[in-house]
């Protein structure tokens, strides 16, 4: 595996790129040539991407072609990419809007507002079918709720139909914003099948440490925040561990690290 602060940014960059991981899913099938590769992926920047893969140690590069290394290979138990069936959702009715109402402040700004709302019917189990609509989404089991980024604003669908939203402006935004969710949700019902479920996005530690306070405390319990910041990204702590973004002057950062650990 890979050792200290530095080996692991290398290797978050190289896994952090789409074509990079089709390649390196595609050599768990052996070594290929360039050629292969570049049938497979296609060539855009293929020399780039290759010399990324190669600096985190995770590919050898040969003349003949182009192979996963030892750690390469151990990387990739079980992270292979393959194809997934569509969804049905031929037994979901659509969706309207049938209450928004304004509630506090955010706490993270306090001009704008969380807003409650609800959806009519419930969509259920459905709504983990919708997942792949949204380009920043992510259903939850443990909530039964899709988390949708829309720029500064996060929105979370419940299977009951309820819905929440921070960051809105004003009661106009967030109709128009329910009006738009529920126009492609309502679309997907009508198709019966929404597109196959996309790959999960990974998350770079580095982003992560953006919204971390610097400070290098341990009282989450690691030697540094980066550590932190690793070990979210990793899916292997709760935000929540980290008792000094509960201090007001981290309210922003804390609710833009809570939208962004939603993708995990």
């Amino acid at each position: 595996m890979a050792g200290g602060p530095a080996e692991v940014r290398l290797v978050s960059n190289a896994m952090n790129n789409a074509m990079r991981r089709k390649v390196m899913a595609l050599l768990t099938e052996g070594k290929k040539t360039r050629e292969e590769i570049s049938g497979a992926v296609g060539p855009a920047m293929l020399d780039y991407h290759l010399s990324i893969l190669e600096g985190a140690k995770l590919v050898h590069i040969q003349d003949d072609g182009v192979a996963l290394t030892d750690f390469g290979m151990n990387f990739m138990q079980g992270k292979s990419e393959k194809p997934r069936a569509s969804a049905d959702l031929k037994g979901a009715k659509p969706v309207d809007v049938v209450e928004v109402r304004q509630l506090l402040p955010c706490i993270a700004d306090k001009s704008r507002f969380r807003i409650i709302a609800r959806m009519e019917p419930p969509l259920g189990k459905a709504l983990s079918l919708l997942e792949p609509l949204f380009p920043r989404g992510r259903y939850s089991d443990s909530i039964g709720s899709l988390i949708i980024q829309k720029g500064t604003v996060l929105i979370t669908l419940y299977g009951t139909g309820n819905v929440t939203m921070t960051m809105i402006k004003d009661q106009e935004e967030a109709m128009e914003i329910l009006e738009g969710l529920s126009e492609t949700i309502n679309r997907a019902i009508a198709s019966g099948v929404t597109p196959a479920p996309r790959e999960r996005v990974r998350i770079d530690p580095l982003e992560v440490n953006r919204y971390l306070p610097g400070t290098n405390c341990r009282e989450c319990g690691e030697q540094s925040c980066y550590s932190f910041a690793i070990r979210l990204a990793n899916g292997e702590v709760p935000v929540d561990s980290c008792p000094t973004l509960h201090e007001d002057r981290y309210a922003v950062r804390l609710e833009h690290l809570r939208a962004l650990m939603a993708y995990l």
